[in-house]
């Protein structure tokens, strides 16, 4: 019986730690968005612990033929495996994200891994696909019974007010701004841990990201909505 503190502690740890693999290209890479993740974890007293296997221009398939990620699938030591590839707005980028899911999908099971979709945006200048981008992703999830990260739904929110000064988008109209990226780290920590509320989460914490409190403060409550 004493021992049971000991054993209560080492439960406690481990439902707090999650370990998650993320599988995608520069879009997740920029600006270090998974260690973005990790210290909103810690600020929440959550230990999150991430990986990255993310190439330039890479989309899923060219990691499934590489076969870097079924090695590290193979180590048994992720919650969570992340994939993300380009806005996917076409019928060929559709059928990518279902049918390379799927395969991903698969291998997960193998090693009992959760697979989850990050949603992404489509860049300034093809804007006008934006909603073939969020129907895509929410077909290939639903397909493959996948977790979805809507950060390109919340997006797509955000900038239909033209008040908000913190651009998601950098100075190539593509890859997401600091501010872009703390957006895809809070939605995918939301999606996570539901019942954490982000709107307690201190502005001073994560000006350094987005400048602009009236900036942050809208982008968290749409991902609190979701």
């Amino acid at each position: 019986m004493k021992k049971l503190p000991y054993l209560l502690l080492l439960i406690s740890l481990s439902v707090q730690s999650q370990n998650i693999l993320f599988v995608g290209n520069s879009l997740t890479y920029t600006n270090d968005m998974p260690k973005m993740l990790e210290q909103i974890g810690k600020q929440n007293d959550l230990k999150i612990k991430t990986t990255s296997l993310c190439y330039p221009n890479y989309a899923i398939i060219d990691h499934i033929n590489e076969g870097k990620l079924q090695k590290l699938l193979q180590k048994k030591q992720f919650d969570y495996v992340i994939i993300q590839q380009g806005p996917s707005s076409q019928e060929e980028g559709k059928r990518m994200l279902v049918n390379d899911g799927a395969t991903i999908k698969a291998l997960c099971e193998q090693y009992n891994i959760q697979l989850g979709y990050f949603m992404v945006w489509p860049s300034k200048h093809y804007y006008n696909t934006f909603d073939k981008v969020i129907a895509n992703h929410e077909f290939a999830a639903k397909q493959n019974n996948a977790l979805l990260f809507p950060v390109g739904k919340i997006w797509k929110q955000y900038n239909e007010h033209e008040s908000n000064t913190s651009s998601l988008y950098s100075s190539d109209n593509f890859h997401p701004s600091t501010a872009g990226s703390f957006l895809a780290a809070l939605t995918i920590f939301h999606q996570l841990h539901p019942t954490k509320n982000i709107e307690q989460l201190p502005f001073k914490k994560y000006q350094k990201w987005v400048a602009d409190k009236g900036s942050f403060d809208f982008l968290v409550q749409l991902v609190q909505k979701q």
